[in-house]
Formats: structure tokens, C-alpha cells, sequence
């Protein structure tokens, strides 16, 4: 059964991403990292359980199961181990290493994105892939320089950037989706 709900994925990654750019912002010296959580925890799973949905079942045609399922389950650990990390008072830099390598799988899948023409703005995508990989890659450093102010304000525009990016695709995806399955019915409910 054709299911299609990157719109989804989209919007919770828009969610995490503006929460990830305030945490990099306000959190990252506060002590009271338990507030984050909530937030975290949420956010990590619905794209882990969305992410891997798309990435054992292929509801979707083509490789957007690959650029948008693979790269959902990787955010979605990442926040879930955070929303762990923060609530147990661990370091974060161990989550920040993976953070680096999921950020290159992102910034890979943009300029592919770009390469070749998928997606139906793929410019726009995969500038928005790219910046959230850039924030990925540049967790590690933020966080051991987490007393640069200016460091912590560039990785929060590239976040709000990425953020901005995917909240009017996703928005746009909603509005689109809406027309475009307003008469799709499931097999079962088809009439000959």
C-alpha cells in the first residue's frame, strides 16, 4: 500500500532542528539541561519510528526512501540519545562524534540531491540537507568551545536556515499531499 508521509518526517524535523538551534544557543551553558528532554525525547521518536517505516518497507517510490528514511533514523537516534544523555546528566560529546558522521551522510545526500535533480526543488532540498549535515559535522567543535558565543551563533543560523528550509517544504508538502490524495483510496476500498 502506498503510504507517503514525508511531510511528517519533515515537519518533526523542523521541530528538532529549531530545538536543537535553541539548545545551541540558551542550553548548552545552562544548568538546568533536564527542560530539554521532553523535547528531544519526542523528536527523536517519531523519526526513528518514521525512519525506519521508510527504511524497511520502501512506501515510496524511488530513492527518497534512501535520502529521507535512512538519514531520519540517524537524526532520530541522535536526539533520542540526547534526550537520554541530558536526563542523566552525561557528556554529549560522544553523541556529537556520531552527530559528525550522520552529518556527512546529510551533506552527501544534498549535493546528490543537487547532482541529480531529484526532488521537486532540488536546489532548495539540497541546501537544506547540507546545512543540517554542516550542523552535524560542526556538533564537536561547538561543544568544546561551547564558551565561543560566535561559534554557538553561526551553528544556530545554519540550524534556523535548515529549519526555515525544510518548515516550507514540509508545509508545502502538506498542501500538496492534501489535493493530491483526496480521491486515493486503499486497494480493499477501489470499486472495478
Amino acid at each position: 500500500m502506498f503510504i507517503n508521509y514525508i511531510s511528517l518526517m519533515l515537519i518533526n524535523l523542523v521541530a528538532g532542528l529549531f530545538l536543537l538551534a535553541s539548545y545551541v544557543y540558551y542550553g548548552l551553558d545552562n544548568s538546568d539541561r533536564k527542560r530539554w528532554v521532553p523535547g528531544f525525547g519526542i523528536t527523536g521518536a517519531i523519526a526513528l519510528l518514521t525512519g525506519l517505516h521508510m527504511t524497511f518497507t520502501w512506501p515510496i517510490r524511488g530513492s527518497f526512501n534512501i535520502a529521507y528514511g535512512e538519514t531520519t533514523i540517524l537524526f532520530g537516534i541522535l536526539f533520542i540519545a540526547t534526550s537520554i544523555a541530558l536526563a542523566q546528566g552525561w557528556d554529549l560529546m560522544t553523541i556529537a562524534v556520531y552527530g559528525f558522521f550522520a552529518g556527512l551522510a546529510a551533506l552527501v545526500i544534498g549535493v546528490r540531491i543537487i547532482n541529480l535533480d531529484i526532488t521537486k526543488r532540488p536546489l532548495l532540498t539540497g541546501i537544506g540537507f547540507i546545512l543540517t549535515g554542516l550542523g552535524g559535522i560542526f556538533a564537536s567543535p561547538t561543544l568544546y568551545f561551547r564558551t565561543n558565543r560566535t561559534l554557538r551563533l553561526v551553528g544556530t543560523i545554519v540550524l534556523v536556515a535548515a529549519a526555515c528550509i525544510f518548515a516550507l517544504t514540509g508545509y508545502l508538502t502538506y498542501w500538496g499531499h492534501i489535493a493530491d490524495y483526496s480521491n486515493w483510496q486503499p486497494l480493499p476500498m477501489r470499486t472495478p
